[in-house]
């Protein structure tokens, strides 16, 4: 992929959809210049968001219809140096109190990743989740996410971080 260009795909909401849409982002990152710390930022903060629209966009009561699979939307692209990734869903939208089956640090790690985070109930229904990256950011970043009070310190290269 070459600068300018975007992604605007839909996929199953299925764990086996994420590492292919994590990877197509990342490939798009990666060939409008981000590389190393920034790439790896890049790709734990999507593969969160994907996760998220998988694992809590259809809930186990709440299937889109006649026994389809609920489908979730990435769209992606580079401006003015940024890279842009919107992660939709057509769910059941967030609400207080949802009990959650991960760690519940995937929004503050989101957040503490990108430069720029926003999450959107979706007029349609749904959620949107937004993500801004400055692809001209170097060097290595300890950010911090803070759970339960306690503030972690993530470390520069995550055993998380997926690998293509």
């Amino acid at each position: 992929m070459c600068r300018g260009e975007a992604l605007n795909e839909s996929y199953p909401a299925v764990p086996e959809a994420v590492p292919l849409a994590r990877r197509l982002v990342s490939d798009l990152a990666a060939a409008a210049g981000a590389g190393g710390e920034r790439l790896e930022e890049i790709r734990l903060a999507v593969s969160e968001a994907l996760t998220n629209a998988v694992v809590h966009a259809y809930g186990d009561g709440d299937p889109p219809g006649d026994g389809e699979v609920g489908r979730f939307r990435v769209v992606a692209a580079v401006a003015s140096s940024e890279l842009w990734v919107l992660i939709s869903d057509h769910g059941r939208g967030l609400h207080a109190g949802h009990e959650s089956r991960g760690l519940g640090i995937g929004l503050s790690l989101i957040s503490a990743l990108s430069d720029d985070f926003a999450i959107v109930n979706r007029a349609s229904g749904g959620t949107e989740v937004q993500m801004r990256f400055d692809l001209t950011k170097t060097g290595p970043t300890t950010p911090a996410v803070t759970h339960a009070g306690c503030s972690l310190r993530l470390p520069l290269r995550p055993h998380l971080a997926s690998r293509r």
